[in-house]
């Protein structure tokens, strides 16, 4: 199963349903970068995703983006193949 990265903030109503979708679909080990702990991170999330908002989501090498674009990646069918990789 592919590394799953997040960055989240303690209070994200967004991020707790985002760990919970992946989860479900298997996902045992999410590396959880806090950034409302570490305002490097957050300056790093930016950069590499040209967002400010929390979660961000990659998989592996992908950047999946925020809750609702893991959501509809799902939808589609396009996350359990994303997650086998």
């Amino acid at each position: 199963m592919a590394a799953v990265r997040m960055y989240t903030t303690e209070v994200c109503p967004f991020c707790v349903r985002a760990k919970a979708l992946l989860r479900q679909r298997g996902v045992s080990e999410i590396e959880e970068i806090r950034i409302d702990l570490d305002p490097e991170q957050r300056a790093r999330m930016m950069e590499a995703t040209g967002r400010r908002t929390v979660p961000q989501i990659f998989i592996g090498d992908t950047h999946v983006g925020g809750c609702d674009d893991l959501v509809a990646l799902d939808q589609r069918g396009g996350l359990a193949p994303l997650l086998a990789a």
